[in-house]
């Protein structure tokens, strides 16, 4: 596969999910940048918005398998990942896999299960594989977490904790629609249903092809710092109490690579980084007390505003 299957690939997803999906195209193409680079994704936002639409048109684009959990505070991890059970004419256990053996595994409501079960998509999400009585069962290839969780309610919830929400890769919100992007999704859903007819445009391998070239997508010396002095500056103790990790750092790079494939670029440029930066670093930062209505989204712009951006002679 070279750049410009790579890029025709996956701009026909993202128009493919539009003939369902009405929003942002900015929003298609985050989540798209997520599956090439491998990552997973942080749906906040209100009901009905239409997250479960999203990741099954994804699916459907692609030819994948998804699978939907409805995660409620009665929800326990083998419900996700599978249960050894003893078969008693063999004499021995047979593991039965459980609904994250999928392509797209949407995690609805994922704040709504106890930590205990929150903690069952860690190796999922991680290594992409899960470990049950002594052996390894690895997950479908492409696999991609989209988790849902409502930023409004929080009674019968549990907040993720810092080391989950620092695996996913980006956290978006598909918003609200404007009134003329609401009247033309009323007109698509009142006579018909869209997903029914929704036909895939791109196969698995073509997905593992597209992961694999994204990571052959150059990034120069001064990028690399770019983004490093990005990561210092935003850990800046005197406002953030928790700031990004090392792995927040990967995930921007590797995020700017499949960005720039979308693109049409075999290379990335610094407004990959700044149109990533804070979909990528604001979910992994914890904010101050006394920094008032400061937001970790608002901090990541201020930070962007005193980095230095590579010139053209440095790049």
């Amino acid at each position: 596969m070279n750049l410009n299957d790579a890029s025709k690939a996956c701009q026909s997803i993202i128009d493919n999910m539009s003939r369902v999906m009405v929003c942002r195209q900015e929003v298609l193409v985050k989540v798209i940048t997520v599956l090439a680079a491998g990552g997973h994704v942080l749906l906040e936002d209100v009901p009905g918005t239409g997250k479960t639409t999203l990741a099954k048109s994804l699916a459907q684009s692609i030819d994948g398998e998804c699978r939907r959990i409805q995660f409620t505070p009665d929800l326990l991890p083998s419900d996700i990942t599978g249960i050894s059970i003893y078969r008693q004419h063999t004499e021995q256990f047979e593991f039965v896999k459980g609904p994250a053996f999928c392509n797209i595994l949407l995690a609805d409501e994922i704040n709504r299960a106890t930590p205990r079960t929150q903690s069952a998509l860690l190796e999922c999400m991680e290594e992409k594989q899960i470990s049950e009585r002594g052996i390894t069962y690895p997950l479908p290839v492409p696999f991609l977490v989209i988790a849902t969780q409502n930023p409004v309610e929080s009674q019968g919830t549990f907040m993720l904790p810092e080391a989950q929400m620092d695996r996913f890769m980006i956290r978006l919100s598909i918003g609200y629609p404007s009134v003329a992007d609401s009247k033309e999704l009323l007109g698509r859903f009142l006579h018909d249903e869209p997903l029914a007819g929704l036909r895939s445009v791109v196969s698995l391998n073509d997905i593992t092809e597209i992961q694999q070239f994204c990571r052959l997508c150059h990034v120069t010396d001064d990028l690399l710092l770019y983004i490093s002095e990005i990561l210092e500056n935003a850990r800046n103790p005197e406002y953030v109490r928790l700031g990004p990790s090392p792995r927040a750092g990967i995930a921007l790079a590797r995020a700017c690579q499949a960005y720039a494939v979308i693109q049409g670029r075999d290379y990335v440029i610094p407004d990959d980084v700044k149109s990533l930066a804070g979909p990528v670093l604001a979910h992994r930062i914890l904010m101050r007390s006394f920094t008032g209505t400061l937001s970790a989204e608002q901090w990541i712009e201020k930070v962007l505003e005193k980095s230095a951006v590579p010139t053209e002679k440095r790049l």
